[in-house]
């Protein structure tokens, strides 16, 4: 089987590049506001709060869930996210660090 263009590039820089995807989304922002206001929340808070339909949100939440941005336990009948900070940090760091280890204009 043939090359990805992501086997071009190195694990970490698929893994930032994948982090960063999930965020770059202002409805991902603001589902991160709300987690980070509300410590963790159940979709359908996320939805009374967004104008955004139930699926739309689901599907911002997975996409985040799957990069790790954040993390979702099951209580009860309901999905409960909050952001991971751990991997907030670890992303804040890779920025960062992209961002000062080389020469500037």
């Amino acid at each position: 089987m043939g090359k990805t263009k992501s086997d071009l590039f190195t694990p970490q820089q698929n893994l930032l590049a994948k982090m960063a995807k999930a965020i770059a989304h202002p409805a991902r922002i603001a589902i991160l506001e709300q987690l980070a206001k509300n410590g963790s929340c159940a979709c359908g808070d996320i939805v009374n709060e967004l104008p955004l339909s139930q699926a739309t949100v689901s599907q911002h939440l997975k996409a985040m869930k799957e990069a790790g941005i954040i993390k979702g336990d099951i209580e009860g009948t309901f999905r409960c996210y909050c952001i991971d900070m751990e991997q907030c940090r670890s992303l804040m760091s890779k920025v960062t660090s992209l961002f000062t280890q080389g020469k500037c204009c």
